[in-house]
């Protein structure tokens, strides 16, 4: 439900908001011929990053630059150049490549000025290249310890840096800000942004606006509370912060809105942390000057042990608006009041202007993880239309009277322990995968995906610095899934081309395989670039999703395309590298050419372009071949004892119900030799002997008999798997 602080000029004020771009009663274009130059002078580029505000307002008037990770300050992902076209996509072609000297996911979306490409990667490194053919102009780790990785729900990834007046911003995983010398790479300041006795984490990109850099962080699976914070981009000095759920009544509340917002809460939720990290979108429109910040769930995601009794749980999975130079309230919207499936609002955030019955509206649009698809009112946060863009059985749709969402009773999962298989699940509709709006077609070209999870309440909290916060069973949730066998529902992954206005899906690829997303760019030229797990990087057809082109890349890609110019020539690049190699699909290899585990690069593709990828060579870590497990230990309690704990602590690492989906990053347990030997696989849990690759101590988290039950219960599930492959 939307409320209001003092809003009522700019809400007038949004009236007159000039329009722009076409309507979606129009017909896109057709797609000009453009020759590709010939010849074009050579010129030299200054590698300065001299990004101020007047540039970022302004950035149509440099189409060949990508200023920011959004391209624009509205987030559109969509670029005016059309040299590259449905006409003449199918010659696109390798023209450069850098190979990335880091092995876990790479989510980052580039950023282009001045000549140079600044890219953030795994473990919160910075490269930066002359895109003119790749040259590495500087490279910068920020020296993070290997045993943070351990606090990072969902891998070390890095998803963009922020530009600013010759200096290159980003956010490290131990949550630090660092400048860094556009030229050089140097530091010139860094501040920490969190609690460090806390796991916060930064996985996101900055943002700046008018001089200030803007930054979330991540960890309400861990129990932190969130917030966004401001710094002074010339010196990192803090210019304001704004806490997105209540502390303690007792201490005070750090905004005024924050009173009211804990009216919604019970119990002693500040214990817990909260949650409502911002952990990724923000967008910023400059007319209305406001900056919109997309809140996360609930720490723990189960409500009935985080707010006992219940409530709305403000600001979780809220889409707010605030004002840029102080940080203060202007509205929210709160896509799913009482969370507790893990339904953040943290997905990518746009505005654009549409033609709604017949009026122009300036709007911001989401679709969050809940599986709606939202558009507001930018200036006000009115609700305007929000309807299912993927299969939803939590809520049976969003009453447009009371902004808020019809639930299903029975997928309010609670102490009581009722099961129930849930989707979206809390991977949602969309994640973080950034998507796109066209101006071309007035459409949005978005990654959806149809997945579940079986919800089993766990009254048991880890309140020890080790492992997951969620008040969830993981393993049962799991095993309901597998039993339901063929009942479940489908999972799938596709690119989907929804229209906004009329609330309603145009197009979609064919499903992907397997079922991941990716991010997605869309061009004047009448395309729509977006890669795939499958080592895939393809291009459609914005009007009726025709593949026209694709390119193999010799791993996956989960980041979004941006496109540029180069002496008047028009680029086309990804960041490809995912949490392991592609293994099913056209652009399986189960290779690698030994860069990096996952074959980690950044591809850049032109009309014409003639490099080469490497030849593959054998893999060096792939799946552990055959399933071999050592004789059982345990009885059937200690088993079930293990499962449980394995549940909470190592799942998101090492995959649900012992199946690793991650091989190559994330070992699958059910192969390791260690299973073997007691000691072997104490001196790992407990003794942390491969701290150096993120494999921390979790002596902190376990109880005396629990790494034999952890063992026990791995052995038990491989030898189960084992005798069903022989069946």
């Amino acid at each position: 439900m939307t409320r209001l602080i003092g809003f009522s000029t700019l809400a007038t004020a949004a009236l007159l908001i000039a329009a722009c771009g076409p309507t979606p009663e129009q017909t896109p274009s057709a797609i000009p011929v453009t020759p590709i130059p010939t010849a074009v002078s050579a010129t030299t580029p200054s590698f300065g990053a001299a990004v101020n505000t007047e540039r970022l307002v302004a950035f149509d008037s440099e189409p060949g630059n990508w200023m920011s990770v959004g391209r624009d300050y509205g987030e559109q992902r969509y670029s005016p150049l059309e040299q590259i076209n449905v006409n003449n996509v199918g010659q696109l072609s390798l023209t450069w490549y850098a190979d990335i000297d880091t092995s876990r996911g790479q989510e980052a979306t580039p950023v282009v000025v001045d000549g140079a490409m600044y890219v953030s990667t795994a473990w919160s490194h910075v490269k930066a290249y002359d895109v003119r053919d790749g040259t590495l102009l500087w490279a910068f780790d920020p020296g993070v310890d290997p045993a943070k990785g351990v606090d990072a729900c969902c891998d070390v990834v890095n998803r963009g840096v922020a530009v600013w007046e010759g200096i290159v911003f980003v956010g490290t995983i131990d949550g630090r800000l660092i400048a860094l010398d556009s030229q050089t790479g140097e530091q010139v300041w860094s501040v920490v942004t969190i609690d460090e006795t806390k796991p916060y984490t930064i996985t996101g990109a900055p943002r700046i606006v008018k001089g200030k850099v803007i930054i979330g962080n991540a960890g309400a699976e861990y129990g932190v509370r969130g917030y966004v914070t401001a710094y002074d981009a010339a010196t990192g000095e803090q210019a304001w912060r704004y806490y997105t759920v209540p502390g303690n009544p007792a201490d005070g509340f750090e905004q005024p809105e924050l009173e009211m917002a804990a009216q919604t809460w019970n119990g002693e939720w500040w214990t817990l942390g909260g949650g409502g990290t911002v952990w990724d979108a923000m967008a910023y429109d400059a007319d209305l000057n406001l900056l919109y910040i997309g809140v996360g769930n609930g720490s723990p995601w189960n409500q009935s042990l985080r707010s006992p009794g219940g409530g709305d749980n403000l600001f979780l999975t809220s889409i707010m608006a605030l004002n840029p130079d102080d940080g203060t309230y202007r509205w929210h919207y709160q896509t799913t009041p009482g969370e507790t499936w893990d339904y953040t609002a943290t997905q990518h955030i746009m505005v654009a202007d549409l033609m709604i019955d017949g009026q122009q509206r300036r709007v911001v649009m989401q679709a969050p993880k809940n599986g709606f698809f939202y558009v507001l009112d930018a200036a006000t946060g009115q609700l305007i239309s929000a309807e299912k863009f993927v299969p939803v059985n939590w809520a049976s749709h969003i009453d447009l009277e009371t902004d808020r969402p019809v639930e299903i009773p029975e997928a309010r999962y609670d102490e009581t322990g009722v099961p129930m298989i849930v989707y979206p699940g809390p991977q949602g509709g969309h994640n973080w995968h950034p998507m796109s709006f066209s101006q071309r077609t007035n459409l949005v070209y978005l990654p959806a995906r149809e997945q579940h999870r079986g919800y089993v309440a766990d009254p048991v909290l880890i309140t020890t610095d080790r492992g997951w916060n969620i008040g969830l069973d993981s393993s049962a949730g799991a095993a309901l899934v597998e039993a339901a066998g063929d009942n479940a529902p489908q999972t799938q992954a596709y690119l989907l081309a929804w229209d906004p206005v009329n609330q309603r899906e145009v197009w979609r690829s064919p499903r992907l395989v397997p079922n991941e997303a990716a991010g997605v760019l869309s061009t004047a030229g009448g395309l729509v670039f977006q890669g795939n797990a499958s080592g895939e990087f393809n291009a459609y057809k914005d009007d009726n999703g025709e593949l026209l082109w694709s390119a193999m890349t010799q791993a996956m890609i989960v980041a979004a395309p941006i496109t540029f110019t180069v002496d008047g020539v028009q680029h086309v690049a990804v960041l490809a590298g995912g949490r392991s190699l592609p293994t099913t699909g056209a652009g399986a290899i189960g290779s690698t050419t030994r860069a990096s585990t996952n074959n980690s690069r950044m591809l850049v593709f032109k009309i014409g372009g003639n490099a080469q990828l490497p030849d593959e060579l054998p893999q060096e870590v792939s799946a552990a071949g055959e399933l071999n497990p050592p004789p059982m230990i345990g009885d059937s309690e200690t088993i079930a004892h293990g499962e449980q704990v394995y549940g909470r602590l190592c799942s998101v690492c090492h995959g649900a119900s012992g199946i690793s989906d991650s091989v190559g990053t994330f070992p699958d347990l059910r192969y390791s030799a260690r299973l073997a030997s007691a000691e072997a696989w104490h001196s790992v849990v407990i003794g942390g002997e491969l701290v150096a690759g993120g494999m921390v101590s979790f002596a902190g988290a376990l109880e005396t008999a629990d790494p034999e039950a952890i063992r026990a219960y791995i052995i038990a599930r491989a030898t189960a798997d084992r005798e069903a492959m022989t069946r």
